[in-house]
């Protein structure tokens, strides 16, 4: 039966290459570069023979790691892969006793397979130092391909059944968009970290934690016993050991559950609620106000916009930090930044309309009413934004004099945004990610300007706030004149305002005027 399953999986990978060749040579490619990249790291393990037995345990431990994280996480956060899949296998009445181990075995055929088996067999070159070393890396190895296979599988089956739903899938691809967008402050830190004093402390800090999880226990025994903790080093490896046990009868389980769990079906929508639709005014405002509410909350491609919001003032954080601004200043850097990105997330809204453009145009909808409807969410979001989070950051800050001043920039820059967006919106729309699509697929279009008009919503909002940002700066610089926080309050808000009405009637008329050539536009694009 294993010898079965085994040449099943075998046909399965070479019908991956039956393809258009443009295909194959996109699968060729990304294999020269899974192969490059396993080559670096088997060649990076290899030649730390010779290395200090701490250093290498801190290297090897902390990449170990790592690769086995991503065997748990990957399939949970970019697909499933539906080959083998223990519920494809319910009609045949194979015992789960035989099932299991068959399925398990199978996992071992394919590239991430390879690829762990590959750097395993590295670190016992790493740790071959000694004969009872070797012993132990052979160990430590045949326990990693294990854990990583048997955690790959348990991660993949889990995503076939919680992944089943469409609803359940954009959640995951936003919360893959979260993690991978919030790397970046960790290259931030690790760029700004002083490898030279600190950086090797800090990897030995990380090992010595990751040593004793599950993801590094098997990759620290050998290097605990190259230490010389013989002890630490049996303990470790018992650990490991006892964790691939639990892993198996786990990966048994869910095979036995999986054979007579019921499919996740989508469920059916309920045409009696209307939803925002019947909780807003029955008026033009309020029915555009209820779609863009509705859109905000339920597709994918605002969720991607509206990630930058709070992820922004993280990345700025983190860089003014690094180049050594104090802590009570950076603490005001949040609230400004996420109204700025919240204001210019709106800035292509009709673009994401397609089809749906053509209710406004044949019914002859005002166009201040399309202006202001679609940024009725935003205010939604923005307003309370900025009243509840800048009395938490002038607290933070220790200066609860700077808040007036923060309100004001705050409200400037949402509101001014949100203004110039409702202009732009609807006198240079550009091709955006279509209904229904992934909201990581790129438009297929060129000459469109995109980034222009991109930079332009973003800089001109605060080209348009200075004013309230200048006051503000006196603010700080001359905290003994009162008078400077409150002109900055007066001047953001009042400012803002009048930036947010001029655009909302400005653009309602651009709306009016080009709305067949807007129309036109969402259903070519």
């Amino acid at each position: 039966m294993v010898t079965q399953f085994l040449g099943l999986k075998l046909r399965l990978l070479a019908n991956t290459f039956r393809r258009s060749p443009m295909q194959n040579l996109g699968i060729v490619i990304g294999l020269i570069y899974a192969l490059g990249a396993t080559g670096v790291t088997v060649a990076g393990l290899a030649s730390l023979r010779r290395v200090d037995p701490l250093l290498a345990g801190s290297i090897t431990v902390t990449v170990g790691s790592v690769i086995v994280l991503g065997f748990l996480v990957v399939p949970l956060a970019f697909g499933v892969d539906h080959t083998l899949d223990p519920r494809s296998f319910a009609l045949f009445g194979l015992p789960t006793n035989r099932l299991a181990p068959a399925l398990a075995l199978a996992g071992l055929v394919g590239l991430p397979a390879l690829f762990i088996t590959a750097i395993a067999i590295a670190q016992v070159v790493t740790w071959a130092r000694d004969p009872l070393s070797v012993v132990l890396a052979s160990i430590s190895a045949i326990v990693i391909i294990a854990t990583s296979v048997l955690g790959a599988r348990i991660s993949s089956s889990l995503a076939s059944l919680l992944l089943a739903t469409r609803r359940a899938r954009e959640i995951t691809n936003l919360i893959v968009l979260i993690a991978l967008v919030s790397l970046a402050p960790i290259v931030a830190v690790l760029a700004s970290v002083d490898w030279d004093r600190g950086g090797l402390r800090a990897l030995r800090s990380v090992a010595d934690v990751a040593g004793w999880t599950p993801l590094g226990v098997a990759w620290s025994a050998p290097a605990e016993l190259a230490s010389g903790n013989g002890g630490v080093a049996v303990l470790k490896m018992l650990i490991a050991l006892a964790l691939v046990g639990l892993l198996w009868l786990a990966w048994r389980a869910l095979v036995g559950w999986l054979l007579v769990a019921p499919q996740r079906r989508e469920r059916g929508a309920n045409p009696v609620r209307l939803g925002w639709f019947g909780r807003l005014p029955s008026s033009p405002v309020g029915a555009i106000a209820a779609r863009s509410i509705t859109y905000w909350i339920r597709d994918a491609r605002y969720h991607t916009a509206l990630l930058a919001v709070p992820v922004a003032p993280l990345l700025f954080v983190i860089a003014l930090a690094v180049a050594g601004v104090p802590g009570s200043v950076l603490a005001l850097v949040p609230v400004p930044v996420m109204c700025l990105f919240l204001a210019w997330s709106a800035h292509n809204d009709v673009a994401y309309d397609n089809s749906a453009l053509w209710l406004h145009v044949a019914s002859n909808t005002p166009g201040w009413a399309d202006r202001f409807g679609r940024l009725v969410p935003a205010l939604l979001i923005g307003i309370p934004l900025v009243l509840i989070g800048s009395p938490i950051s002038a607290g933070v800050s220790g200066d609860i004099s700077v808040l007036p001043s923060l309100i004001g920039v705050s409200s400037s820059l949402l509101f001014a945004g949100l203004g110039l967006s409702s202009v732009i919106s609807a006198a240079f729309p550009y091709p955006s990610v279509r209904p229904g699509d992934s909201p990581f697929a790129q438009p297929q279009a060129s000459g469109t300007g995109a980034g222009l008009i991109q930079s332009v919503a973003f800089f001109a909002a605060i080209v348009l706030s200075l004013p309230a940002l200048l006051l503000a700066a006196l603010g700080l610089l001359n905290p003994d004149v009162r008078g400077w926080p409150l002109a900055a309050l007066l001047v953001g808000v009042g400012l803002g305002l009048v930036l947010f009405t001029l655009g909302v009637v400005w653009g309602g008329r651009i709306f009016t005027r080009r709305a067949p050539e807007l129309l036109a536009f969402t259903l070519r694009q």
